[in-house]
């Protein structure tokens, strides 16, 4: 007969690893809508763009199980699915929650992240250039969700105990995304940053791959502070 530490660690795997598994499975499920709507929007989207300037830029790409990028004119979103799951500290507002304290097991999430790159900075291979986090998503066994992020991505998603993501959901998350990015444009960064070049950053490479580019690199983000304390 197993005893007691042996008895434990498969409590332990009946609960959490098998938990772990579901939540893990879900998202999966979830990042499988998410490419069929980003590919589902870039046949849409493709129609009524050649309408308004054929030059603006398209484009969908599939990078794999867990990562995939949407371009859009001079913006492109990265989204990315973590392999892990998750739960979240006790100070987080999550734990307020009824849905949550009925069950803690509904606290086990998986998680989505959607970057804002400018479309340049891969065109041109600028490796230096930085990303803007505008919002994580997350996903739990039950299918509900809420998301962390910038402006109307950290207000309208974040009824985690009522909201299921299905595809009408899924797809109101994208486009606000893809609103976002469209809206937010880039700054010049403070002259300090680039005023300094060597001899050998030129020498390897181009002076425009050597300078970090973002949309506000440089400066904080406190006009696009989210209630939900997205880092």
């Amino acid at each position: 007969m197993p005893g007691k530490p042996q008895e434990l660690i498969y409590k332990l795997l009946r609960e959490k690893v098998v938990l772990k598994q579901e939540v893990f499975e879900r998202t999966r499920t979830v990042f499988v809508q998410l490419k069929e709507i980003l590919q589902t929007l870039f046949v849409e989207m493709g129609k009524e763009i050649k309408n308004i300037d054929k030059e603006i830029l398209l484009e969908f790409k599939d990078k794999g199980d867990f990562e995939m990028e949407f371009t859009l004119a001079d913006d492109t979103l990265v989204f990315m699915m973590h392999t892990n799951v998750f739960t979240f500290d006790h100070d987080h507002e999550i734990w307020k929650s009824s849905y949550v304290q009925e069950d803690p097991n509904r606290s086990f999430c998986g998680k989505i992240y959607i970057y804002n790159f400018l479309s340049d900075s891969f065109k041109y291979n600028r490796t230096n250039d930085i990303g803007l986090l505008i919002a994580r998503l997350f996903v739990n066994k039950d299918g509900h969700f809420f998301v962390e992020g910038k402006r109307q991505l950290g207000f309208l998603y974040n009824d985690f105990s009522s909201a299921v993501l299905d595809t009408e959901n899924l797809r109101k998350v994208v486009e606000s995304a893809i609103l976002y990015s469209l809206d937010f444009d880039p700054y010049i960064p403070p002259y300090e940053q680039i005023v300094q070049i060597s001899v050998q950053e030129v020498m390897e490479s181009t002076i425009q791959s050597k300078i970090a580019t973002g949309k506000r690199l440089g400066f904080k983000f406190s006009s696009d502070a989210n209630p939900l304390g997205m880092p």
